[in-house]
């Protein structure tokens, strides 16, 4: 064994965030057990802390759910977990930087289930640098999933829902963009323009029956917290006047409201779930600098 496996191994396992499978399987919801019955349900990013929250919740209201990820190995585990569960899932290992493995998978999903009824756009990732040292290959990583890769599920999910003449809901997970968050300059870059093009094509789409709104989270606690420094988790609580953060079950049944049918009527709207932080707070991912606390060097 090298120094460094030694020095590795000698260190604490990472900090647990999030909600487990086996909580998420009996988590309260506000929902009917049947509100989504028989819908076809994708969502991306599925083993991730909130697009898994996501998937529990759509399958337990009744939905099919496609789970759609890179890892197969992931992918396989989360389909076994929930089938143990008697909901219905299967899985898709998909990277969403191509476009024509994102036309494949919707031909593949609609050749077997042959329709869809909701895309869910969760997948995506950022981690936290200065902006000023992004480097070009991390910019160009962050913008190709976050804003790229959702952009071409949306594109092939409603030239499906279009030639098939059938209606369609998408809901994009952003981030908030309206207040102080900072540190992670590539992801409200890209999280923006998904905000924009939302807007854009909720107009363009409407007469196709096809409804796009997005979910803006604050600072909600999943397993994604261990790549931030505790200094900067300790602060995300006293990012807003609730001084609390939320999990990804509030961001599973946001997106069930918009995505089912009690978001009929809404379409290009992006629902803040950040208690209250876009009103006041502020978040630093990578630690407020002393600067801002009032110290002066």
């Amino acid at each position: 064994m090298s120094p460094e496996q030694a020095d590795a191994n000698s260190q604490p396992p990472p900090e647990m965030f999030g909600l487990t499978d086996d909580e998420l399987a009996i988590q309260r919801t506000v929902f009917a057990s049947d509100a989504l019955k028989d819908m076809v349900v994708v969502v991306t990013g599925a083993t991730g802390g909130i697009g898994r929250a996501i998937a529990w919740l759509f399958a337990r209201l009744g939905a099919h759910v496609v789970l759609v990820g890179r890892n197969q190995t992931k992918l396989d585990a989360l389909t076994a977990r929930m089938t143990q569960r008697a909901l219905k899932v299967s899985s898709y290992a998909t990277d969403i930087r191509e476009p024509d493995a994102v036309q494949a998978l919707f031909d593949a999903i609609w050749k077997i289930e042959s329709r869809v009824d909701s895309l869910i756009n969760s997948a995506g990732g950022q981690f936290p640098k200065a902006a000023i040292d992004v480097s070009v290959k991390g910019w160009k990583a962050v913008i190709d999933t976050n804003l790229n890769g959702t952009w071409y599920m949306m594109q092939a999910a409603a030239q499906h829902w279009r030639d098939a003449k059938r209606p369609g809901s998408i809901v994009n997970i952003v981030v908030v963009t309206t207040h102080g968050l900072y540190g992670i300059v590539h992801s409200i870059a890209a999280r923006s323009g998904v905000i924009g093009l939302s807007r854009s094509v909720a107009v363009e789409w409407a007469p196709l029956k096809i409804r796009v709104n997005c979910v803006a989270p604050g600072a909600i606690e999943t397993e994604g917290w261990n790549v931030y420094s505790p200094e900067a988790r300790a602060a995300y609580p006293r990012s807003n006047p609730m001084m609390r953060a939320g999990s990804a079950w509030d961001i599973a049944e946001a997106c069930v409201y918009l995505a089912g049918p009690s978001g009929g009527f809404v379409t290009g709207e992006t629902l803040t779930v950040d208690g209250g932080g876009q009103l006041w707070g502020e978040t630093w991912t990578t630690g407020k600098p002393p600067y801002f606390g009032g110290e002066t060097a």
